[in-house]
């Protein structure tokens, strides 16, 4: 029996036989339908099988984030199994060390808001006032004074009543209950997809007919190429920005520049947004540990030399343009699949954008290469 395949984006594709332009033409049309078809299935199965679907897409996608360290592994020796075990572990101490770090880090700027309240009451607001020339409508003193009063006793009643309601609504809703079992099994789902992914990457290529093998692999290789520069080279662009921001905000005094700057430099994957949610948090932690306008000055150098930094030298180094998937295409892809499908939509945007952006490639390749594109310079 012939050994599976290995995966896609480990290895380079074969060279591909020359095929007459009509049989290349036949199967990289008949490709680009079943890849739309496919397509259209993953969204109607995610309509109507959500709760089963959507794990399931969510351990296939960590499989492909994930199989090309498991492999690097493997081609060091380490059997398939411990090295997807060790990814697996590394990955959880990872995540369990964030929530360990993030619960008391919330907890202190929690503790924080009264006081914030109070000195906006009394010192902020009186300061916003001389610098403007202009008094603030009372109301605004009374509602500021009135959350200052107040916030101690909301921060109290806040936990409660949050689990009061996730209670209520997990009780009264079975799918919410699925959702969260679904969630659950998502790590085993992973786990055993990305120990067998060489074995199901395989068995998908003994169902391709032998003589479009060589073509097939080469447009499911064009595809892999995109979806992994796109993975690997925002992963790497985020955390070289999540260091820039978390240092600059950190010279800056801010109590939780690291969240500030993971969540803004990761953020970036989608364009802009990750930019416009650190400036909000940003102005949010400088009110919360404000020590005078030189903070203004730090924040605002780092977004600069952060964004110059992107733009000019990082993004263009790291991911270049072999993805090929401009910002605006995935500002539209992500509202266009969120507003049709939700946040799923928007988790499927960027993978599917760029599955449709090859089919579209080989369906204008194989037009410009017919007699009604080229006349009679069209080869049979």
């Amino acid at each position: 029996m012939e050994p599976p395949a290995p995966p896609l984006h480990a290895v380079p594709a074969p060279a591909v036989p020359e095929l007459p332009e009509e049989a290349a033409r036949r199967i990289d049309l008949t490709w680009s339908l079943v890849m739309v078809g496919a397509l259209g299935l993953v969204f109607g199965l995610l309509a109507v099988f959500g709760g089963v679907a959507v794990p399931v897409l969510l351990a296939l996608t960590g499989a492909y984030v994930f199989n090309p360290v498991v492999s690097a592994l493997e081609r060091r020796g380490l059997n398939r199994t411990w090295g997807t075990t060790i990814v697996f572990g590394g990955c959880t101490l990872v995540m369990v060390g964030a929530v360990l770090y993030l619960i008391p880090v919330f907890q202190e700027e929690a503790a924080k808001l009264p006081e914030f309240f109070r000195q906006a009451s009394t010192q902020v607001v009186p300061q916003i006032e001389a610098l403007l020339g202009v008094s603030v409508p009372e109301f605004v003193n009374q509602r500021t004074a009135e959350l200052g009063a107040k916030a101690s006793e909301l921060l109290q009643s806040a936990g409660p009543a949050a689990a009061r309601l996730a209670a209520s609504f997990a009780g009264n809703t079975a799918r919410f209950m699925a959702t969260l079992l679904g969630l659950a099994v998502v790590p085993v789902l992973g786990f055993f997809f990305l120990q067998d992914y060489p074995k199901l990457i395989g068995r998908v290529r003994d169902l391709i007919p032998r003589p479009a093998v060589g073509l097939v692999r080469q447009r499911f290789s064009e595809v892999d190429d995109v979806l992994s520069a796109f993975v690997q080279g925002q992963l790497t662009v985020g955390s070289i920005l999540s260091v820039i921001y978390s240092t600059g905000l950190s010279i800056a005094g801010l109590d939780m520049a690291i969240v500030i700057g993971v969540i803004t430099g990761f953020g970036n994957m989608v364009p802009y947004m990750g930019t416009a949610m650190g400036l909000v948090l940003a102005m949010l932690g400088l009110m919360l540990s404000w020590q005078g306008p030189w903070q203004i000055a730090v924040v605002a150098g780092t977004f600069l030399v952060a964004q110059l930094s992107e733009g000019l030298v990082i993004t263009p180094r790291i991911v270049g343009e072999k993805v090929g998937l401009r910002p605006v295409t995935i500002i539209i892809a992500i509202l266009g699949f969120g507003e049709l499908f939700g946040f799923v939509g928007i988790l499927l945007a960027v993978p599917v954008s760029a599955i449709l952006k090859v089919v579209l490639r080989v369906v204008v390749l194989r037009y410009q290469k017919t007699r009604l594109y080229m006349g009679e310079a069209a080869k049979p």
